[in-house]
């Protein structure tokens, strides 16, 4: 009976370890240990002068994969881990290749983007300071909004594409300090003036002459907002925008006063 050969020994003169899965090496095709198995270690010349152990009449390199028995006629060998596979098993996943760095799923990484977006957010913005606090913060506003849309009130009509959403602060001497409600972008600012009033029952003399008149005012600056212009149109403007889930004042102003004073205490 033949004797059965398993491993390989290595090439190096003064080691010669029988290896059982043993190295072979791409640059000079020789079979080394794992101590041997670098180029430096064994001083590869990078020239080809090792043939192929003949196998039953044809060249065979052994899958170095498990137990995988499969040979291939030319060495196929992992540019990462240096060890020799079949074409089934070349590939990095096809044989869990030790120097397999796992790629990180781009789902999680959206995911915790998010997450610590908003948590800056969060921590950034402090939204019980209103108006301080979303001054020139589109990114405040953001936010705010989630939270005014569940209980903002206004004109169910308005189709859900035109809504704008504010905080809207009240008169000084009302019940209320604010409500949060929803207009319609294509409304003037008197339109929006007639059905805040309305909706939270407030004196509106608008048609009275000689009485105080219920104007809505800007958030930050605190100046009356023409009554003719439309929403769609402030929220537009590149110098001082209304921004959809931001805060406007509501109060009575005499006919010759065009701002609210000390919008600050409205927070108060």
């Amino acid at each position: 009976m033949a004797e059965l050969e398993i491993g390989k020994h290595c090439e190096v003169q003064h080691c010669r370890q029988l290896d059982f899965l043993p190295f072979v090496c791409d640059g000079c095709s020789g079979i080394y240990c794992l101590e041997h198995r670098g180029k430096d270690a064994h001083g590869c010349s990078g020239v080809c002068l090792r043939k192929p152990v003949k196998s039953e009449g044809t060249y065979s390199y052994k899958c170095t994969y498990e137990s995988c028995k499969a040979k291939e006629v030319l060495p196929v060998i992992c540019s990462h881990c240096k060890k020799h596979f079949c074409l089934g098993h070349r590939h990095q996943s096809d044989h869990n290749c030790e120097k397999q760095e796992l790629p990180k799923s781009h789902l999680g990484v959206s995911q915790q983007v998010v997450k610590e977006s908003f948590a800056r957010d969060a921590v950034s913005v402090p939204l019980k300071k209103g108006r301080r606090g979303a001054k020139n913060d589109a990114t405040a506003a953001k936010v705010a909004l989630m939270k005014m849309k569940l209980h903002a009130v206004g004109d169910n009509s308005v189709p859900q594409s035109e809504r704008r959403y504010f905080q809207v602060f009240l008169p000084k001497g009302s019940k209320e300090k604010s409500s949060s409600m929803f207009f319609c972008c294509k409304w003037s600012i008197g339109k929006m003036v007639d059905n805040a009033a309305s909706l939270l029952n407030l004196r509106n003399d608008n048609n009275i002459l000689a009485s105080k008149k219920l104007r809505l005012c800007h958030g930050e600056s605190g100046n009356a907002l023409p009554m003719g212009q439309t929403l769609e149109l402030w929220i537009s403007n590149t110098d001082s925008p209304l921004i959809n889930g931001g805060t406007i004042i509501l109060e009575y102003l005499d006919n010759d006063c065009m701002k609210v004073e000390n919008i600050n205490s409205y927070m108060e």
